[in-house]
């Protein structure tokens, strides 16, 4: 279905006699940034702060129809393209050099239908901004573990998060998409209105055009859901790290058990599990316990709290404008010779704020066909990457090739896959590993809706 517009956007616009961008910045309903402007130098920058791309011009549209505009002119003048919302790509490809970003940032409404257990949510939500909106309704359905993250970007890559393992990611929740597409249509993607398009979008990433509005399924949860935090030292991290494997393996979808080897304030590592259950607090105590009781943890915790306390549990370990770095894999189990390569790489942080993540998948993700979205590696149970955090960018080389050594190390014990959000500015052979068997029909859907491949400042699909 294609939407009508709500004006003709286009109207007028070649009987001004001001120049193009000036006649761009007139029709928009939101705004045009160029180098000279004020406040240019902010409107920049994304979360990584090793990031340090000028592009041409920033669009902030409010609009569809402001997205319609920006995309028509950048078209025209055979500009690059950059799509922002929540900006939070580890290899900066939301901002661009000498192109322009189109910025989905302040397109934030939402619309919560309790009884239909559905919500309309713009592109320029932040996952923390979502989960405020349907937990107002005791509702949620999976979004990330970083409030500050965007739901377009996440979505449209896959979409991890706590109730993933109970409800799958959060593009197995999307059930409709409103979509820009590169020849500056409106259109409605569904599983009866463009099916092929709908496909490619849950999954996907950015190649098809720019998602303006999600629609999501909605799950009654909360308020409160139970969570207990555990941390070994690093001596015991070698047995620490073999339950974990286990129990994570042998958990029921309710619970979403993630870890890491983690430094200490005090320049101590350790290995550190955390689990959240979600289901009623009273029925997870006893399927939790077995993490509270293994070994002789240094501290542990166990309690009840709010799900967006929860969700945004995390946002202090990654705030805006430092510098990141990561490399991910899957792996299927944590093989005692990945857990020597680990320790032995992971000892080697150049830094306390470095960290090595194990991200629960399985449970419901699992068991939907890999065929039934560009999503396809259903059959991983964990998601593995160091994340190296750093300030000054004097250590960019230490902390980017600590994180590549690490990833070389538990290389050989990876299912060869990976999870197309966590990629960075990796190359063709990596952006296949995430898609695998379900690449081909993504590069047909990319020759339908965009073939000169307009939108490829993304995990590209090249048109095929």
């Amino acid at each position: 279905m294609e939407l009508p517009r709500q004006t003709d956007v286009l109207s007028g616009l070649s009987h001004s006699s001001t120049t193009a961008i000036e006649r761009l910045r007139q029709s928009l309903r939101g705004e045009l940034v160029l180098p000279a402007d004020a406040g240019y130098d902010q409107a920049r920058r994304v979360w990584n702060g090793a990031i340090d791309k000028r592009p041409a011009a920033i669009v902030f549209c409010a609009n569809p129809d402001d997205v319609i505009l920006a995309v028509t002119y950048a078209r025209s003048q055979n500009c690059l393209v950059a799509v922002r919302s929540g900006g939070h790509n580890v290899a900066g490809l939301s901002v661009c050099d000498d192109g322009m970003v189109i910025d989905l940032s302040r397109m934030k409404k939402i619309v919560v239908d309790p009884e239909r257990r559905i919500a309309r949510a713009e592109a320029g939500l932040t996952l923390g901004e979502f989960d405020a909106a349907t937990q107002a309704h005791g509702l949620a359905t999976t979004m990330g573990v970083n409030g500050d993250t965007g739901i377009a970007g996440l979505t449209l890559g896959g979409g991890f998060g706590k109730l993933g393992r109970k409800h799958g990611l959060s593009c197995d929740n999307l059930i409709a998409a409103e979509i820009v597409t590169a020849d500056g249509r409106l259109l409605r993607a569904s599983a009866g209105e463009h099916p092929d398009l709908f496909w490619a979008l849950r999954g996907g990433g950015g190649n098809f055009g720019i998602v303006t509005v999600f629609e999501y399924r909605l799950h009654p949860l909360g308020p409160a859901l139970l969570v207990c935090s555990v941390l070994h030292a690093y001596d015991h991290a070698r047995e620490a790290m073999r339950f974990y494997d286990k129990f994570s393996r042998d958990a029921p979808d309710e619970v979403s058990v993630d870890a890491a080897l983690v430094t200490l304030p005090s320049g101590e590592r350790g290995f550190s599990i955390s689990a959240c259950y979600a289901g009623p607090p009273e029925a997870g105590e006893p399927v939790i316990a077995p993490l509270m009781e293994f070994g002789s943890p240094v501290e542990s915790r166990l309690q009840a709290i709010p799900y967006l306390q929860i969700q945004s549990a995390g946002d202090s370990l990654f705030p805006r404008g430092r510098r990141y770095y990561w490399k991910a894999q899957f792996l299927r189990e944590i093989s005692d010779g990945a857990i020597e390569a680990l320790l032995e790489a992971y000892a080697k942080a150049p830094n306390r704020s470095s960290l090595l993540v194990f991200q629960q998948v399985g449970g419901a993700i699992a068991r939907v066909p890999a065929s039934d979205s560009p999503y396809a590696n259903r059959d991983a149970a964990l998601d593995c990457f160091p994340i190296a955090i750093w300030d000054d960018p004097a250590d960019d080389a230490a902390n980017m090739g600590w994180a590549r050594e690490l990833w070389n190390a538990v290389r050989p014990f990876s299912t060869g896959g990976v999870y197309a959000n966590n990629l960075g500015d990796e190359g063709d052979e990596r952006v296949r590993d995430a898609y695998g068997v379900n690449y081909a029909s993504l590069a047909a859907v990319k020759k339908q809706y965009d073939p000169t491949n307009f939108f490829r400042l993304n995990q590209n699909i090249r048109p095929g």
